[in-house]
């Protein structure tokens, strides 16, 4: 069987290969969706957030499909430890780590990322991975591959986040799975803001809107307290280029699901969320701080909520959430264990001494502090 790994792409290269539609073509037999680094995202994130990083796209092909695709960087730390490794890429928006594998290639594609990345002179370190599902099709193939090759690795981290997958309909979710204290104060949210003007709740449908809807989207983030302390899209140029970008795309590949409510034609609250296959993963949430008393945003995730659930091609949807999130938490009741891996890598001579020397420290610290916290 022809299979090998291209060698790492850079940035340019990357956004060539959209307009040919090798990326589309894997992204639409994904075994495990990720929107995130499906080309509609991956695309906008090259060509606007990575600046000073060498970001490499890694490609594993079978004959003349491609297989595999992961974008990893070079850290110089890893997290407190003065480690350098190779990491996949996790810029300040992306929310899930899931490499894009082909459906029914997936240990394939994996032993094509290591075959890459331990003949990589520049693959320092180890391997460090973040943001997987520990569930999902990337860790079963992971582990799988290590225990063939006689590779090295751990899970370093587990958390849960809210995940939103019921077969119920939107109605019943609402009735059985939020309290019936909730329910009542957030009906009385609903009536005491329709008081004030027309509440309408719109889904972005024509393409015409695209542009005002992003406008108004990063300027009602930035009105709030992401504004004021800079982390807004709309603080810097680049992370408003890379969401109208992925925006952009997304619509024209039917991927972006965007609602609002307006009181009196003026957005209070807005929600931004991306598809991938049978899944969506919700990216960001914006309302009006002045009409905190409200809820607006609570109220934003009802709607979405109700959308969601109505609508037979969304399987499910990943909150992307901090864990222990109380406003989401409280809303969906399924959960997803997101997980962390430090994998070896090997190779040749003093290069694989190196290798395993800094997976070895890295564990050992770790082993270390875990037993001064009285973890081990």
């Amino acid at each position: 069987m022809d299979m090998a790994a291209h060698p790492s792409l850079s940035v340019p290269s990357a956004a060539r290969l959209n307009g040919q539609g090798a990326w589309q073509e894997l992204a639409r037999n994904v075994a495990e969706p990720n929107a995130f680094y499906a080309p509609d995202l991956l695309i906008a994130a090259l060509d606007h957030l990575a600046d000073d990083r060498h970001v490499r796209v890694i490609e594993v092909k079978e004959r003349d499909q491609v297989i595999g695709l992961l974008p990893v960087v070079l850290s110089p730390r890893h997290g407190r430890l003065p480690i350098g490794c190779v990491a996949n890429w996790m810029h300040d928006h992306c929310f899930f780590g899931a490499p894009i594998l082909r459906r029914g290639h997936e240990a394939a594609a994996w032993r094509g990322f290591f075959r890459e990345l331990d003949a990589a002179g520049w693959a320092n370190g180890f391997l460090h991975l973040e943001g997987l599902d520990a569930a999902g099709a990337n860790a079963a193939a992971i582990e799988a591959v290590c225990v063939e090759q006689g590779r090295r690795w751990r899970e370093i981290h587990r958390y849960e986040r809210a995940m939103l997958r019921s077969d119920l309909s939107a109605d019943a979710y609402w009735e059985t799975q939020v309290r019936s204290k909730k329910r009542k104060e957030l009906r009385r949210l609903q009536k005491r803001l329709g008081e004030l003007g027309t509440v309408v709740t719109r889904r972005l449908g024509d393409h015409a809107e695209l542009t005002a809807w992003c406008d108004e989207f990063l300027a009602l983030e930035a009105s709030g307290w992401k504004g004021k302390q800079g982390t807004a899209l709309a603080n810097r140029p680049e992370h408003s280029a890379f969401f109208r970008a992925a925006c952009a795309a997304a619509f024209a590949s039917g991927n972006l699901h965007m609602l609002r409510i307006d009181l009196d034609e003026r957005p209070i609250a807005m929600l931004v969320n991306f598809r991938q296959g049978s899944g969506a993963f919700s990216f960001k949430i914006a309302f009006d701080e002045a009409l905190g008393r409200f809820s607006p945003g609570v109220l934003i995730e009802i709607a979405n909520l109700h959308d969601v659930q109505d609508d037979p091609d969304i399987v499910w949807m990943d909150s992307c959430a901090a864990a222990d999130h109380p406003m989401i938490d409280s809303l969906w009741a399924e959960r997803r264990t997101i997980v962390q891996y430090r994998v070896a890598l090997h190779g040749r001579g003093t290069a694989r001494l190196r290798r395993n020397a800094a997976l070895s420290a890295a564990n050992g610290l770790e082993a270390v502090s875990r037993l001064l916290k009285g973890k081990a």
